[in-house]
């Protein structure tokens, strides 16, 4: 009886996970990424947003031409360089699961040639995802600003998720964020500063914010939020906004070091 059960939730974890695949192609002897194709590939990072991401696997290959050691070596680059684009992008090294080069693709037939060994130059990237559930997390922070706050608190924006390797929000946030600012511009006693997070870099390193190629990410998401707030009316010399890169995770699920709090620095006498 243990064993079926087993067996049923193992096919269950089976059937409720996707598989969402993306190939990157490369020129020639080379192993970086190239415009076109870094742009093909922020595309299909952005459309993981939505997904609990299981495992990520990693195949290097190359095309016929060349020897088997070198294009086993460049095959490996090729892999080496998607991972760490990945790493960048604040995926975990837990996600990680696979990584390998597999050496050269035999050409399947003698027509198109040159169309099949650039299609063989190539990384293939493999994700076994499913859907996340989202959960409202309470208290919230509209319920927590609406209380008693103290100089020295410090409030998570909860339910406020950023694009992955982006400082823009997801666009079911937008409405809790409208929430928060509606609160902070009646509360005109209280002064904070924006701090901002990134998940999954390497040590205490910022994630590059894929818009501009700059290692920033955690002071533009900060801005991000800062300029909203501005924008709905809360007063510019109350906040302040500062990246702190990723010197506190908070593990667990990536999206949630993709994140933003508010330091409250003082609170004001009201009249």
């Amino acid at each position: 009886m243990l064993r079926f059960s087993y067996i049923f939730f193992f096919f269950n974890l089976l059937i409720s996970a996707q598989e969402f695949r993306h190939n990157v192609f490369f020129e020639t002897d080379k192993y970086n990424v190239d415009p076109t194709e870094e742009k093909r590939l922020n595309t299909f990072i952005s459309s993981l947003d939505s997904l609990t991401i299981e495992a990520i696997a990693i195949n290097g290959y190359c095309d016929d031409r060349g020897t088997t050691s070198y294009n086993l070596s460049l095959s490996k680059k090729r892999a080496e360089t998607i991972k760490q684009y990945l790493l960048d992008s604040e995926f975990s090294k837990k996600q990680l699961k696979v990584i390998d080069g597999k050496g050269e693709l035999a050409l399947k037939n003698s027509t198109n040639i040159p169309e099949i060994r650039q299609n063989n130059r190539r990384v293939e990237i493999v994700v076994s995802a499913k859907s996340s559930d989202e959960n409202i997390e309470k208290p919230t922070t509209q319920t927590i600003l609406k209380g008693e706050v103290n100089v020295g608190d410090k409030i998570r924006l909860k339910n406020i998720y950023f694009k992955t390797s982006y400082s823009t929000i997801m666009p079911n946030s937008i409405p809790t964020l409208k929430e928060i600012a509606d609160i902070l511009v009646e509360r005109k006693n209280i002064y904070f500063t924006i701090q901002g997070h990134v998940c999954c870099t390497h040590d205490t390193y910022d994630a590059i914010d894929r818009k501009t190629n700059q290692r920033n990410l955690s002071i533009s998401r900060a801005k991000f939020i800062y300029t909203y707030l501005l924008q709905q009316g809360v007063e510019k010399h109350r906040m302040k906004y500062v990246g702190l890169r990723r010197k506190f995770p908070l593990g667990g699920d990536p999206k949630y070091d993709r994140r933003v709090e508010i330091l409250i620095t003082h609170i004001a006498k009201e009249d």
